[in-house]
């Protein structure tokens, strides 16, 4: 199991700083969509310039018409992009591809998926890397999240990583389910101390 920290603040040296005190507690760095639009390219090449050898996720979202960003991204030291798994069967193969030519992984967000268990089952074959599922914050949704994560379990042939709404409340329940990986954002970026949160998330990640 991985843990994916998600750097979603919109002060750019801030997340740097703050990425530097946790580099060590997590597999994967996200430059979050907020810090993407905000600092735009020069977000990814900073954080690759600072660090040089951590895999890079940037949560861009990409639905369509990317190949021009594909390639900006890889040449910023980006490894690897998330596509919305809303987006047509030939866009995420388009995409897949493209991305795998300039060397990038693909993880597939299946946050607007009209069928996610639909989605997981034919990532693999449209060329995606890993899926990303994401916990609804929701109460009520949150009921149905144990049912549609078996449906997404039992059909994807690719690590599924599990995001949103994650802390040391949910965290419990949501090791139980044994995903490939963790994707945690401000529980570890907007506290105190980041370092001592992402040390005790990661260890108990790394006991799994």
């Amino acid at each position: 199991m991985k843990l994916q920290i998600s750097f979603d603040l919109t002060d750019l040296d801030a997340a740097i700083e703050t990425a530097k005190q946790v580099v060590d507690q997590c597999d994967i760095i996200e430059i979050g969509t907020i810090l993407l639009y905000k600092h735009g390219i020069e977000a990814v090449k900073r954080f690759r310039e600072t660090f040089e050898k951590k895999t890079l996720l940037v949560d861009t979202k990409l639905i369509d018409c990317a190949d021009p960003i594909i390639e900006i991204l890889s040449d910023a030291g980006a490894d690897w992009i998330t596509v919305l798994a809303g987006a047509t069967k030939n866009a995420i193969h388009s995409m897949c591809k493209e991305a795998s030519k300039h060397k990038l992984k693909v993880q597939l967000d299946l946050s607007d998926a009209s069928s996610k268990a639909q989605s997981a089952m034919e990532a693999k074959n449209l060329g995606a890397d890993s899926l990303v599922f994401h916990q609804p914050y929701d109460e009520e949704a949150a009921l149905i999240f144990l049912d549609k994560w078996q449906m997404v379990k039992g059909n994807a042939s690719l690590p599924i990583y599990i995001s949103a709404h994650i802390n040391k409340d949910s965290f419990a329940h949501i090791i139980a389910l044994k995903p490939s990986g963790i994707i945690i954002g401000r529980a570890i970026t907007e506290v105190e101390n980041p370092a001592n949160e992402a040390t005790h998330y990661y260890n108990v990640i790394s006991k799994d």
